[in-house]
């Protein structure tokens, strides 16, 4: 069955790596983004929303598709005030992850991190955990969790730790074998790569994976992605 999709961050470093594999994908005949502002992009599958984040249920009627993507997210420096970086990485994605359920989407797809955990000291880990905890009181038929490692990507915004970041892990994945393998860089293309296989799929439940588990599904072949389930303990 041919699909729409629903994107959330598309403009992202993940977001677009993942809007244009849905756009070249013959599985997807129509890619809706939620946006602030229009992207410079056009294409015959590419439908663009603009919204208020802060009013997504004012858009219901238009926020529909059979597959959701949430790519959003920020950074302590790009949004320092707490309570608007809160609303970026746990309101908006449960509010859209509502509002399309209701109107009958059936995956969500949600791009979290390493180390995500609802109990945790770190206000950036805990946040992503609660995310992801209360993402699954919401009755999708199969709820998707990505937690990559380091993101190994080209971005528009000049970040020079993160330039090192990323040529110091080129250097060490390598060598980082075994139970180090979840800590290598990952491509965002092969983050990218991985929803959009998962999304192919029939598979019902909760699936959580690491970022080695990430690189593997987007780098087998299609016949054998086999996802580990896990349900993380709900509060």
């Amino acid at each position: 069955m041919k699909k729409k999709a629903v994107i959330l961050g598309a403009s992202g470093l993940i977001g677009t790596s993942l809007l244009m594999q849905l756009l070249d994908s013959p599985d997807y005949t129509a890619v809706l983004v939620l946006v602030r502002k229009k992207l410079n992009r056009e294409h015959p599958k590419l439908e663009q929303l603009v919204v208020d984040f802060d009013r997504l249920n004012d858009y219901g009627s238009e926020i529909q598709g059979n597959v959701v993507f949430c790519c959003l997210g920020t950074t302590k420096s790009k949004t320092p005030d707490v309570a608007q970086y809160r609303k970026i990485d746990y309101l908006y994605p449960l509010d859209a992850a509502a509002v399309a359920e209701a109107n009958g989407a059936s995956q969500y797809h949600l791009v979290s991190s390493m180390g995500a955990n609802p109990n945790s000291s770190i206000f950036y880990s805990r946040t992503k955990g609660e995310t992801e905890r209360d993402l699954q009181s919401i009755p999708f038929k199969s709820i998707h969790i990505y937690r990559p490692s380091v993101l190994d990507g080209d971005r528009e915004e000049h970040r020079p730790t993160e330039g090192l970041m990323i040529g110091l892990m080129r250097f060490l994945n390598p060598i980082m074998v075994g139970a180090l393998r979840k800590y290598r860089s990952i491509k965002v293309e092969h983050v990218a790569l991985a929803m959009l296989k998962m999304s192919l799929t029939t598979k019902e439940g909760v699936f959580i994976y690491p970022s080695d588990e990430i690189e593997k599904i987007a780098t087998a072949r299609f016949s054998d992605q086999k996802p580990s389930k896990e349900k993380p303990a709900l509060l």
